[in-house]
């Protein structure tokens, strides 16, 4: 950009979330026992990533001025099914994934069917598929187990040239294939729109049903690749997996800077958010802090991060445009 005081203005959200990440990275790498290395800096990314997918899917989501409580549910049975089918040859491994994409895909595209023609309220209707979802997830899994190629596993969660975490390389491939076309797209304009005036969206002739179901299929595909690298790191699946991922969605989504409001959205911003509360929780482990106080702190920052995206929320004078 020619003026960059205008960047910085436009973007300073985002340069905020990545200054605060920087920090945080300086100090854990300070603190912990092995230095930086790049064995620790793929584990850290490994921890990251997981939740840093989830959070990109919660952001498309909330750029209509939606959410989607289900998007755990989704990341859990995703996780399941990659643990029946991600294994044996390539061909079975490679139809494997493709499967359990196609079903965080279903799932999402169902959330945005419902909630565009059934005229349900978006936190109401994905309450309620996350619950249907976490059901198929037990009856796919009921108990933790399963196996997932080992071969797939090591080469996702390892390092290139033993120096770059694979991790980060398929969070930018993911990042570059999906959210930058569906960005440049028609589609990804009404996206913005919507959160910014679905009426006046509608009213210049956009396709805003459209946008709000590919908005919650493209949620559902992240999920699945959340669920599916997260097989990959335990080799196993589990449906209790996701619940505490629909939260940390959110937490990242505001720590990065997206509105809870709609309309402003930043994936990258998001994936310094969901980085920072990773790294937060490895700085308390580090520290001494006790095990059992950690969900405390971890719950009070998560309560700082709601409340920083709510702000907006509090000066609109209409309360019917919360509700919108």
């Amino acid at each position: 950009m020619k003026n960059p005081s205008l960047y910085v203005r436009h973007n300073a959200r985002t340069l905020l979330a990545l200054v605060l990440l920087a920090g945080l990275l300086v100090a854990f790498l300070i603190i912990h026992p092995r230095g930086v290395s790049p064995s620790v800096l793929t584990a850290w990314s490994n921890q990251g990533v997981a939740l840093a997918l989830v959070a990109i899917g919660q952001t498309i989501v909330v750029l209509t001025s939606g959410i989607d409580i289900s998007i755990g549910a989704i990341m859990a049975l995703s996780n399941c099914v990659a643990s029946e089918l991600v294994q044996g040859d390539p061909t079975q491994v490679a139809l494997g994934v493709v499967a359990v994409l196609l079903v965080g895909t279903v799932c999402g595209m169902a959330n945005g069917l419902i909630i565009v023609y059934a005229r349900i309220q978006p936190i109401v209707a994905t309450l309620a598929t996350g619950t249907i979802y976490t059901g198929v997830a037990l009856l796919v899994r009921p108990t933790p187990g399963g196996d997932v190629s080992g071969a797939l596993s090591d080469a996702m969660t390892g390092t290139l040239g033993d120096l770059i975490p694979t991790s980060l390389v398929a969070l930018a491939v993911a990042v570059i294939l999906v959210w930058e076309p569906l960005r440049r797209s028609l589609t990804g304009r009404t996206l913005f729109a919507l959160g910014s005036a679905e009426q006046a969206a509608y009213m210049s002739g956009l396709s805003v049903d459209k946008a709000k179901v590919v908005a919650y299929a493209a949620a559902g595909l992240f999920a699945a690749m959340a669920g599916l690298f997260l097989g990959f790191q335990t080799a196993s699946g589990d449906a209790a997996v996701g619940l505490p991922y629909t939260l940390n969605s959110v937490a990242a989504v505001v720590l990065g800077g997206t509105a809870l409001s709609g309309g402003v959205a930043s994936v990258i911003g998001t994936i310094a958010g969901a980085f920072m509360l990773r790294t937060i929780g490895s700085l308390m482990f580090f520290t001494g802090v006790p095990p059992l106080a950690q969900p405390l702190f971890e719950g009070l920052v998560l309560i700082c991060a709601v409340a920083l995206g709510s702000f907006r929320l509090l000066r609109i004078r209409n309360r019917l445009e919360i509700f919108k």
